[in-house]
């Protein structure tokens, strides 16, 4: 994760992600405008592993996090690493991925359990928590958070990605303990919906010691 070099930033002109787009619209009587973005749909799962008993979680560099954290004085052109650490761009999040393929939720959720975390789960096995809209200031995209309890005996190989996606993930494992103390704590580097899905698990699953 402290690997990120040479890096660069110019404005966006295609993508096959994102699509910037501007709304005209009225408003009670007042003519407005909103800048927004197109962006994919995506799924995200809470991971319990009972058999050791911790959450199953991914760290990995998120650009625009990083981006975030520098002001906007700096932020065109070659990036000032020694400046700005990349290590402000790592974040903590749930097993996920954008829904891209002719699949249901369920399957997509399962290919991102293997690809990132290495676990193998039965389709059936993932329950379906809650469907929201994410960023809804800019995108309004939806997200479908999935629970899943896996053993160790599921786990068939070390996780970190589609490397030929470039993905460079690493699979973090939080105690119940840690994963208060995390929520407790004044600052994460997470999106909010991790922190839903971290405080229903408390709420919904154990009891915990």
């Amino acid at each position: 994760m402290s690997s990120v070099q040479d890096v660069y930033v110019q404005e966006l002109t295609t993508s096959q992600y994102v699509k910037p787009m501007e709304m005209h619209y009225t408003l009670h009587g007042v003519r407005k405008k909103w800048d927004l973005l197109k962006i994919h749909d995506s799924v995200a799962v809470l991971i319990y592993n009972i058999t050791r008993k911790v959450v199953i979680l991914v760290k990995q560099f998120r650009p625009a996090v990083f981006y975030g954290a520098i002001p906007a004085s700096d932020s065109k052109g070659h990036i000032d690493l020694a400046q700005y650490d990349p290590r402000t761009g790592v974040t903590l999040e749930l097993c996920a991925g954008i829904v891209d393929k002719s699949k249901s939720l369920e399957e997509i959720a399962q290919d991102e359990v293997l690809e990132e975390c290495g676990y193998s789960v039965p389709v059936e096995n993932l329950q379906r928590v809650i469907q929201y809209r994410s960023s809804v200031g800019i995108s309004g995209d939806k997200q479908t958070v999935f629970y899943v309890e896996v053993t160790d005996a599921m786990k068939v190989n070390p996780g970190g990605g589609n490397i030929d996606e470039g993905e460079f993930i690493e699979v973090v494992e939080l105690t119940i303990a840690e994963v208060k103390k995390l929520l407790a704590g004044p600052e994460v580097l997470s999106p909010g919906g991790f922190l839903f899905a971290l405080t229903w698990f408390l709420h919904n699953k154990g009891p915990f010691e």
